[in-house]
């Protein structure tokens, strides 16, 4: 008996152990990457902590609140987030991350995390696709189409390299997306992260880059801001559902926080190039098991 105890112990121990992990690396990624976290955090409670699909689409929402904060607040401290930006496009999401969150009780866990790997694989390559192009262009000659480190693609003259409009000094202010268009991706995002738990994060930064010209450090900070506001109304509805593992929530926000704070960190040390190309990666690799994981189950 004292054995089986004992063997039960370590067994408790391992899965907390695994879960401070789980914490740390999502709250890493997400400081990185302005995914909020969930993105990680939902495969690894279904697939490394044994949660229930629904489970793992709801619990990570509590925590990416405090994760995309701490995130945010090293951008924005740095300059690399438009915080008008973000907050026009957590408003123009809320209600629509309440309309997601309850459509989960009708789609079903399963069929959310088939639906986030497809998604966030396509994402992946035209992530990949477009720092392709941009570096085509970088590496074009002068007084042709260049790529700037921090901003959209414009053309240089012969005296040097165009301003970077995400530098948000006086002489590079950069443009101001409309508000309409920024509530409107806010909307789509709000669906996605009430339907399937992420933020909206994956959507927001690859949109940013693509549809609003922002450089990928600056789309990143700017989705933190979002994400910060578009999970609290999915958290608020997932709890009032019975979704939410509040014991699981709270341990894994032990790691995220110290680890957002340091995944920012890094990302707004490194080359805008290698932060595309990475957050291309990352969400190839998410995007991927997610989907293989799933889709067997929704064979049996």
């Amino acid at each position: 008996m004292s054995g089986l105890a004992s063997g039960l112990g370590l067994a408790e121990a391992a899965f907390w152990v695994k879960t401070l992990v789980v914490g740390a690396v999502s709250g890493v990624l997400s400081g990185m990457f302005g995914i909020g976290g969930g993105m990680i955090t939902t495969p690894a409670i279904r697939l490394l902590l044994g949660g229930s699909a629904i489970s793992a689409v709801a619990t990570p929402l509590p925590i990416i609140i405090p994760t995309a904060l701490t995130g945010a607040l090293g951008y924005v401290r740095r300059g690399i987030a438009d915080v008008r930006a973000g907050l026009i496009i957590g408003g123009g999401g809320a209600g629509a991350a309440v309309a997601g969150a309850w459509a989960t009780q009708w789609i079903g866990g399963s069929a959310l995390m088939v639906a986030t790997g497809v998604l966030v694989v396509y994402m992946a390559f035209d992530m990949w696709l477009s720092g392709r192009r941009a570096g085509a262009h970088a590496h074009a000659p002068e007084g042709s189409v260049s790529a700037s480190e921090e901003g959209p693609l414009l053309v240089s003259d012969s005296d040097g390299p165009a301003d970077a409009p995400d530098a948000l000094s006086a002489t590079a202010t950069p443009p101001q997306p409309s508000a309409v268009k920024l509530a409107l991706l806010g909307l789509g995002a709000g669906l996605y992260s009430g339907l399937l738990g992420l933020g909206g994060g994956f959507v927001i930064v690859p949109l940013l880059m693509r549809l609003f010209g922002f450089g990928t450090k600056r789309a990143i900070g700017t989705s933190l801001v979002a994400i910060a506001i578009l999970s609290v109304p999915g958290t608020i509805t997932h709890t009032l559902l019975g979704h939410i593992d509040w014991r699981l929530a709270i341990a894994l926000s032990v790691t995220v926080i110290p680890g957002a704070w340091l995944g920012a960190r890094v990302t707004v040390s490194a080359s805008e190039h290698h932060v595309r190309t990475a957050f291309a990666i990352m969400l190839a690799v998410v995007g991927v098991v997610m989907f293989a994981n799933e889709a067997s189950v929704l064979i049996r």
